[in-house]
C-alpha cells in the first residue's frame, strides 16, 4: 500500500531515485513503442503528458518531478488496474517506466503527489495492438509461468493464513492474533505488486490509518493491527476480520486469471524494494506491532522471487548485472539475518539509528541494479 513519506524517507527517496535516474534519448512528442519516452513534468498541482496516444508494445514514460513534493506516476488500464507504476521520485529528479501494452484501447496517466490520493488523472490512447512478447519468446514465456506458480503458492498460504488468524480474532483469542499476525503478513508483502494491480482491494486488505481518504473506512490487517496491539479488540473487530477474508480471498481468485509479463515482473521487483524504502525502513508500516522486519524481509523475497524467475534473460543479456544484484541482495539479507529472533526478527523499535542507517544504505545500493532490470528485459 502506498505510504505518505516523512522527512526521513524524502531524504532516503532522493537517494533511491538519483540512482535510478537516466537520462532521455529523444523530444519525439508522442514516441513510445519503437521510439523515445514519453515526457511526463509532474508537479504538485499538475501532471503534463507530452503525448496522449502511443502505437501498442512497449511505451516508455520519462517522469521528471518538477514540484516540492516526492511523487508517483501510473499507468491504469480500465478498472484502475495498474499497468505499470513508479515511486519515489523526489523533486528534480526523474525516474524511467517501461510498461508493455499489447493491447489498444483507453487508459489513463496519473502523478501523485505526496504519495497519495487518486493523483492527477489523464487520459491516454493506446493504438493497434501487438503479440505479446510472453506468447513470442520463449525465456519470457517460462519467466512469467515460473513467476505465476510463485505468486500462487503465496496467495493459496495467504488466504489459509489468513482465514486462520480472522478465527483467533473473532473467538477473542488476541495473544494467539498477535503472535499470528506479523507471519500471516508475509504472504501479502511478498505478492505486493501483484495485489496493487486491482484497484481498491489493495487499500481495503493494507491501508495505514494514516493514509486513509476522507469517508474512507479504516479495514485490513493495520486496522486489526491496532485493535490487537493498541486498542484492544473492539465490537466491530470480529466484521473487520470476516471482510479481511472476504478480500483477500477475492484478491487470490482475480490473480489466478491475471495474465503478467516480464516487464511486470522487473517492476514489482524495483517496486518491492520501493516499498521497503518507503515504509519497512522507516517502521512507518507497523506503527502499533512495529513487526517492520518481517515485511522487510517478505519485500526481499519478492523481490528475489521476480528476479529469480527472469534469471535466465538477464544472464544471456546482462551477466555483470547479475552478479551485482546477487552481491546485493545477499548483502541485504546478512543484515536482516542480524536481527533475527526465534522464528522471526526484533521489533523495529530494538534498532539503533546505526542500525537504520546501515539497512538503508544497502537497500540504497540494491536499488540501483534493480533499476536497470527492466531496460535489459525490454530489449
Amino acid at each position: 500500500m502506498r505510504k505518505t513519506p516523512s522527512l526521513a524517507v524524502l531524504a532516503g527517496a532522493a537517494v533511491l531515485v538519483t540512482l535510478a535516474a537516466c537520462d532521455s534519448k529523444s523530444d519525439t512528442p508522442g514516441a513510445a513503442a519503437g521510439g523515445g519516452p514519453i515526457k511526463v513534468s509532474a508537479s504538485d498541482t499538475a501532471c503534463e503528458v507530452s503525448a496522449t496516444t502511443a502505437d501498442a508494445g512497449n511505451v516508455t514514460f520519462e517522469i521528471t518531478n518538477k514540484g516540492t513534493k516526492v511523487t508517483e506516476f501510473y499507468l491504469y488500464a480500465e478498472g484502475d488496474r495498474i499497468m505499470g507504476e513508479v515511486e519515489n521520485i523526489a523533486p528534480g529528479l526523474n525516474r524511467r517506466l517501461i510498461v508493455e501494452v499489447a493491447d489498444a484501447g483507453k487508459y489513463q496517466t496519473a502523478c501523485k503527489p505526496g504519495m497519495a490520493g487518486n493523483g492527477i488523472r489523464g487520459d491516454f490512447t493506446v493504438t493497434g495492438g501487438v503479440a505479446k512478447q510472453n506468447d513470442t519468446n520463449a525465456q519470457k514465456a517460462q519467466a512469467t509461468k515460473s513467476y505465476a506458480d510463485y505468486i500462487a503458492n503465496n496467495t493459496g498460504a495467504l488466504q489459509d493464513e489468513t482465514v486462520k488468524f480472522a478465527d483467533l480474532v473473532k473467538a477473542g483469542k488476541a495473544d494467539e492474533a498477535k503472535a499470528a499476525y506479523a507471519r500471516t503478513r508475509v504472504y501479502y508483502e511478498r505478492i505486493e505488486p501483484v495485489a496493487e494491480k486491482f484497484g481498491d482491494l489493495d487499500p481495503a486488505i493494507d491501508v495505514r490509518e494514516a493514509d486513509l481518504e476522507p469517508n474512507q473506512q479504516f479495514t485490513g490487517f493495520h486496522r486489526l493491527e491496532k485493535d490487537l496491539f493498541k486498542t484492544g479488540l473492539q465490537p466491530d473487530s470480529a466484521q473487520i476480520a470476516d471482510k479481511l477474508v472476504t478480500d483477500v480471498k477475492d484478491l487470490v481468485a482475480k490473480t489466478k486469471t491475471l495474465e503478467l509479463s516480464a516487464l511486470d515482473l522487473a517492476n514489482g521487483a524495483k517496486g518491492l524494494l520501493d516499498e521497503v524504502a518507503t515504509g519497512k525502513i522507516t517502521g512507518e508500516e507497523e506503527a502499533f506491532s512495529h513487526t517492520d522486519l518481517w515485511d522487510f524481509q517478505a519485500n526481499v523475497d519478492g523481490s528475489k522471487g521476480a528476479i529469480a524467475s527472469l534469471r535466465p534473460i538477464l544472464q544471456a543479456k546482462d551477466p555483470a548485472l547479475v552478479s551485482t544484484l546477487d552481491k546485493e541482495f545477499a548483502n541485504v539479507q546478512s543484515l536482516l539475518d542480524k536481527q533475527r529472533a526465534g522464528d522471526g526478527f526484533k521489533l523495529y523499535t530494538d534498532l539503533s539509528q546505526d542500525q537504520v542507517k546501515e539497512f538503508a544504505s544497502a537497500v540504497d545500493a540494491l536499488s540501483e541494479p534493480l533499476s536497470k532490470v527492466a531496460e535489459v528485459v525490454s530489449k
